[in-house]
């Protein structure tokens, strides 16, 4: 199984992850780092855990908005007649979210 390094504020992590996946591990790492670094400068010395805490709850916060708005997007296109291209485009979006939520939920991060 592909290993490789992420930098979270500084912090070197090593992560293991599926072959082929490598890149998409050190983009999801780079957004955590965003995460964890603003937060970093708005709160001054707080502590690694809670920084990573605090960039965990706002990034699983997002995933919750952005599943429930694909909920409502997925109803609306059933009940309605609307382009079949679009409500295709809604489902294909849906899984691709949930797909990110699973990589994040099952990462091996040492």
């Amino acid at each position: 199984m592909p290993q490789v390094t992420v930098t979270i504020n500084g912090h070197p992590y090593a992560v293991q992850c599926d072959p082929g996946e490598e890149q998409r591990i050190r983009e999801l790492a780079r957004v955590i780092d965003d995460k964890v670094v603003g937060f970093a400068r708005q709160f001054g010395r707080a502590g690694e855990a809670r920084l990573m805490m605090l960039a965990a709850l706002t990034l699983a916060d997002e995933l919750s908005e952005a599943r429930e708005a694909l909920k409502r997007l997925t109803a609306r296109a059933a009940a309605s007649d609307e382009d079949p291209v679009i409500a295709d485009g809604i489902e294909r979006l849906a899984r691709r979210v949930e797909a990110v939520a699973l990589q994040l939920e099952t990462a091996h991060i040492s």
